[in-house]
C-alpha cells in the first residue's frame, strides 16, 4: 500500500526503459497461475535492475497486468509510481542487498509448499534435485506477518547458503540469476514439496546423506537452463 516510502524515488529508472525486460516479467506473471504457483492474485515476482529492482505490483489481477504497471522501487525503498509495489517487496529487496547474484526474485504460495509451511516443515533431502536450491534441505522460515521486515530478515536467515525457502504458514520464496531461472526453481521445489507430502502417506522418504547432495550440488554448478528456455538441463 501507499506510504511515505512511496515519495521521491531516487535512482529511478525511467518507465520507457528496459522495455524488454518488462515484457519478460509480465509474461512470466502471466504463468504463476497456470502453473499453480499462485491463486488469485497472490504471489509477487521481481527482477534487478540499476538502482534497485522491477517488480509486479500490489492487488492487480496477473491478466489485466500490462508492462508501464511494473513498479520501479530504489535501493532506499522509494518509489514514484500511480501503483503501489507488491505488498512483499521488503523481502525481494532484502534478498537483493544481501545475495549479489540474485537477479530475480519469485514468491508464491503453491499448494504443497505452502502444505509443509503450514505444518512449519522443511523439506529434507529426499531427491537429488533438492541440490538445485544449494543444499540438502529447504529450510522452512519462522511466521511473521506479511510484508515485514521481520519477514524479510527471517527469511534470509532461512536461505542462508540456499536459494529457496518455505514461509511459514505462508508459501514459497526462490531466487535465481534471472527470471526463467527462478521461475523453473519454484516449479521444481513444489514438486520436491509434492513428493515429500505423498511419500510421507507410504511411511516418510528414504533420504540422500550429505555427501551425496554435495557432490550433486558441484555437478549443478556447471549445469544450467538450456538457451531461451526455463527447462533444466541436469541430466545428459
Amino acid at each position: 500500500m501507499p506510504s511515505h516510502e512511496s515519495s521521491g524515488l531516487h535512482g529511478r529508472v525511467p518507465a520507457a526503459a528496459n522495455a524488454a525486460l518488462r515484457a519478460e516479467l509480465v509474461d512470466h506473471a502471466r504463468r504463476l497461475r497456470p502453473l499453480g504457483l499462485a491463486t488469485g492474485t497472490s504471489g509477487n515476482l521481481s527482477v534487478r535492475v540499476p538502482g534497485g529492482m522491477l517488480i509486479t505490483p500490489s492487488g492487480v489481477d496477473y491478466d489485466a497486468l500490462r508492462p508501464e504497471d511494473l513498479v520501479t522501487v530504489a535501493e532506499d525503498g522509494t518509489w514514484k509510481h500511480a501503483l503501489a509495489p507488491s505488498s512483499e517487496w521488503r523481502m525481494h529487496r532484502a534478498i537483493y542487498q544481501a545475495r549479489p547474484q540474485a537477479g530475480a526474485v519469485v514468491h508464491g504460495h503453491p499448494t504443497y509448499a505452502t502444505v509443509l509451511a503450514i505444518r512449519r516443515m522443511e523439506i529434507p533431502p529426499l531427491h537429488y534435485m533438492i541440490a538445485a536450491a544449494g543444499g540438502s534441505t529447504i529450510r522452512c522460515a519462522p511466521y511473521h506477518t506479511y510484508g515485514t521486515e521481520a519477514l524479510s530478515q527471517a527469511a534470509l536467515q532461512a536461505l542462508a547458503d540456499r536459494k529457496a525457502c518455505l514461509l511459514a504458514n505462508h508459501g514459497l520464496l526462490v531466487f535465481e540469476r534471472d527470471l526463467p531461472r527462478a521461475m523453473w526453481l519454484a516449479r521444481e521445489v513444489e514438486t520436491l514439496a509434492q513428493q515429500y507430502v505423498m511419500s510421507l502417506t507410504l511411511g516418510g522418504p528414504v533420504l540422500l546423506d550429505e555427501a551425496e547432495i554435495a557432490r550433486v550440488v558441484e555437478k549443478f554448478a556447471s549445469y544450467g537452463l538450456r538457451p531461451s528456455s526455463d527447462t533444466f538441463d541436469g541430466e545428459r
